[in-house]
């Protein structure tokens, strides 16, 4: 049985759409180069963000670097609250609490921006740990996991105890490298279709009522 749940943020616990789409506009922009259509705009959901610039726009390092720090430049102030609690979520968590999981935050997003989005969405009350990426350098989501163990004293043998619920086949593959399983869930359609079972997520969910079923049954 599972006793330890690891939350992805973006697309898992918020919907951020709005925030992050609106922020990699204004940094197309500021750059002077065109703004890759939604489609595209939206697998920047998920993974690191320099990871995203260098594999969906073919920017170098360094130019993935400045469109970094010119889509922070407006997501820190702004961007960040453009954002809403997946439906049904927050009271989720609260609940799964009260029955004695342990829940912690494991985000790729720059922690100092995760732990406000916590906090305004009513997640923080629920999670021991809120756990993302250094100021400078996104982490990748096995970078993450490891250090929301190191967080919460876990180790090996803690493993089959833990499991990461996200929405996207790198929540999947991160949990797959440091041999945790994850749920995946498909709240807001950010996966293509059949990614996150592909990637051999344990189980794909589509409302938090599922989530509970399945967290709950275990």
């Amino acid at each position: 049985m599972y006793h330890y749940i690891f939350f992805d943020l973006d697309g898992t616990l918020t919907d951020s759409k709005e925030g992050i789409l609106n922020s990699l506009r204004y940094a197309f922009q500021k750059m002077g180069r065109p703004v890759p259509s939604e489609e595209t705009l939206l697998k920047f959901i998920g993974p690191p963000l320099q990871d995203s610039f260098v594999e969906y726009c073919g920017y170098t390092p360094e130019e993935a670097i400045r469109g970094i720090e010119l889509f922070r430049e407006r997501y820190v102030p702004i961007g960040k609250f453009e954002n809403a609690a997946a439906p049904g979520m927050p009271e989720l968590c609260a609940r799964l609490k009260e029955q004695g999981f342990v829940l912690a935050l494991a985000s790729s997003k720059p922690e100092e921006m995760c732990i406000p989005i916590c906090q305004k969405f009513g997640f923080a009350p629920s999670l021991a740990v809120i756990t993302g990426s250094p100021p400078v350098g996104d982490w990748g989501k096995a970078d993450v996991i490891r250090e929301t163990m190191r967080r919460l004293g876990l180790t090996e043998a803690d493993k089959p105890s833990i499991v990461m619920v996200g929405d996207r086949k790198f929540d999947v593959l991160g949990a797959k490298a440091c041999g945790i399983a994850c749920v995946g869930v498909e709240f807001f359609g950010y996966a293509a279709p059949g990614e996150l079972a592909q990637a051999g997520a344990v189980a794909v969910v589509h409302t938090a009522a599922e989530l509970e079923a399945f967290l709950t049954a275990q």
